[in-house]
């Protein structure tokens, strides 16, 4: 064997080895590692991996992720339309989610769901959030602590979007439930067999509660956003059952799952910088909170493309045929675009340049009721208790790298 053959097998070798720990849940509780392998193997921050069965390219820097978010010919959904829907509840629910649309179909769902998503609906959730914090602190308060995810993480989040899409709250705790299952259809990784009969049994009850309860609004419409939805129209169209289910259930868990995550994985990280801690105590309002925390947290770790044609980065160009992988939480600690980027920075100026909420045709809808939601919380939290510690410096995360999430946080308050 010539040594230029050996250098290939031993760079493939490497390869593997690196693209195979992205996905070691061993790893959730720091990534980064396993993300900055990927990239010193990169070239401009793209990695191809080829394996007998398959091959595709890994974006680890910032610039190539956010050339292949915003073009058009990167095409969301990496096949989910060509699925068996009819042989799987979960998958039939997955196909007429906007977010796996592309083009004029993603258009369509897209401008009918956010004619009801405006931003005058979002910002009228403030006072509700802050009233929801009050509540929520004051239980903390009065028990001395306890787990940021059960006692405010998971509640605050479900209970301001359930509200928005006019949803009863003694329906809380199912609610909760479906958003897990539709993460971990999300996630897609280590999908045994247990574990999508239970997604599909959560898919088939999700879909005979709002359609009944679609079918209700359009009789009666209620204020909500499920209301506003169902009687939305463009052009004659309106949303179908199916489209209607599926986009609700999207906002339901898109707009619990991430900021339910990024609230404890934030206080986690701040443990772990007193300096920034302490900055956020003196100034828990400072207007780049929301941006700085989803850069460093980054709920959402990766995402995918198929690349129908050839996408340019600069003078690189992505070759069209390809699945592109795009490590989120690497693009927002790109060296070459954010300074000493595991640091969190309230003074950053570019902090807003992150790729947490995506880019171009698929950036998140509700963005702006995250950053309300990040900001409002971590301004009462650093408000109400400027000496709160995170009692496990080490505690477990969901099985899930791609919705990456601390399954419990224990803090301890004054």
């Amino acid at each position: 064997m010539t040594t230029s053959e050996v250098n290939n097998e031993s760079r493939a070798a490497a390869i593997g080895s690196a693209v195979n720990a992205l996905w070691d849940t061993q790893s959730l509780a720091n990534p980064y590692a396993a993300y900055e392998r990927v990239r010193a193997l990169s070239d401009g921050g793209v990695l191809e991996a080829q394996f007998p069965d398959w091959k595709a390219l890994f974006l680890t820097g910032h610039a190539a992720c956010s050339a292949v978010l915003r073009s058009p010919h990167a095409l969301s959904g990496n096949g989910i339309q060509n699925l068996d829907g009819e042989g799987s509840e979960g998958v039939r629910l997955l196909q007429s989610m906007m977010l796996f649309h592309n083009g004029q179909s993603h258009q369509r769902l897209r401008s009918l769901v956010s004619a009801a998503f405006t931003p005058r609906v979002v910002e009228e959730q403030r006072e509700l959030v802050r009233s929801l914090l009050d509540t929520l602190l004051d239980d903390m308060a009065a028990r001395g602590g306890g787990d940021m995810v059960a006692d405010l993480s998971n509640p605050l989040p479900a209970r301001v979007i359930m509200g928005m899409l006019g949803l009863k709250g003694d329906d809380e705790a199912r609610f909760v439930g479906w958003t897990q299952s539709v993460a971990d259809l999300l996630g897609g990784m280590n999908q045994s067999p247990e574990l999508m009969g239970r997604i599909d049994a959560d898919a088939r009850e999700m879909r005979a509660f709002f359609q009944d309860l679609a079918d209700e609004l359009r009789a009666k419409p209620q204020p909500g956003l499920l209301s506003a939805m169902s009687a939305a129209q463009d052009g004659g169209e309106r949303l179908s059952g199916d489209e209607l289910l599926s986009n609700a259930v999207l906002l339901l868990a898109a707009g619990h799952e991430t900021t339910s995550n990024l609230i404890p994985g934030g206080l986690l990280e701040l443990s772990r910088q007193p300096d920034a801690w302490a900055a956020l105590v003196e100034n828990p309002r400072h207007p780049n909170v929301a941006d700085e925390l989803l850069r460093v947290v980054s709920p959402v770790q990766f995402d995918g493309r198929t690349l129908s044609a050839d996408v340019g980065v600069g003078d690189m160009t992505l070759p069209g045929g390809n699945l592109a992988q795009l490590i989120l939480g690497a693009a927002n600690r790109d060296p070459g675009v954010f300074s000493d980027p595991d640091r969190i920075d309230w003074e950053r100026p570019n902090s807003n340049r992150h790729l947490a909420l995506a880019a171009g045709p698929h950036y998140c809808l509700g963005a702006s009721l995250a950053r309300l939601e990040i900001s409002e919380t971590f301004a009462a939290i650093a408000t109400r208790f400027p000496n709160l510690r995170v009692t496990d410096p080490n505690p477990p995360f969901k099985p899930n790298p791609v919705l990456r999430g601390v399954q419990r946080l224990d803090v301890a308050v004054d």
